[in-house]
């Protein structure tokens, strides 16, 4: 009986992830944001306004600022990143667009700042840079399901080049950097690396 539920909890997983929908953040999607990332805000408050504030904004600011940062920044738009939906509910989300969107990953002593400084600034070159997955539909493929969505989005939108800085999983699938997404992921997709410059931390591209 065990094992007959095992099997049917499997089934009813790869129907959802087959019926997973990718959309844009528009101003008109914030309450399911809103309630993706939960009261604490995703990665303890954060928001994901790490890579877009500057380090002393950032060690000044608390969840709510942070939450009052990201939603200004998604009324202003474009659309600053992908949500995952399956049934109508989100359960993915993941931060994508121009380098100059995110001005801290292109800080140089990141592993993610760009190989030509000039990227930085270039609107054609750009960075998937946070995923945050709802507990309940991690280990399904939402993440490889947003980044085929990303590549999609940014080639509509005029990018000719994605890059990630994603982390090289050890045993432990739970660590703590995991919010930037696993190289293996990108690889997937046809990301190819370019250097590592921290361990296990390498930067990937597309080119469209």
């Amino acid at each position: 009986m065990v094992r007959q539920d095992g099997r049917r909890d499997k089934r009813r997983a790869a129907r959802e992830l087959m019926n997973t929908t990718i959309a844009p953040l528009v101003p008109e999607l914030w309450a399911d944001f809103e309630d993706l990332f939960g009261k604490q805000g995703a990665c303890y408050g954060c928001w994901c306004t790490h890579f877009r504030l500057a380090p002393a904004v950032r060690r000044a600011s608390n969840r709510e600022r942070n939450k009052d940062h990201i939603k200004a920044r998604i009324e202003d738009g474009p659309p600053p990143g992908l949500l995952a939906f399956e049934g109508g509910k989100a359960v993915g989300w993941m931060q994508i667009g121009p380098r100059a969107d995110v001005p801290e990953w292109n800080n140089k002593g990141r592993g993610s700042a760009p190989v030509d400084p000039a990227d930085a600034f270039d609107p054609g070159v750009w960075a998937i840079s946070c995923f945050f997955i709802r507990t309940k539909a991690r280990g399904r493929g939402v993440t490889h399901r947003l980044v085929a969505g990303g590549i999609e989005f940014a080639r509509q939108n005029g990018a000719r080049l994605i890059e990630a800085c994603p982390i090289d999983l050890s045993k432990d699938s739970r660590s703590i950097g995991l919010f930037v997404g696993s190289s293996r992921v990108f690889e997937k997709a046809g990301f190819e690396r370019l250097v590592e410059r921290k361990a296990g931390r390498p930067l990937m591209r597309l080119v469209l």
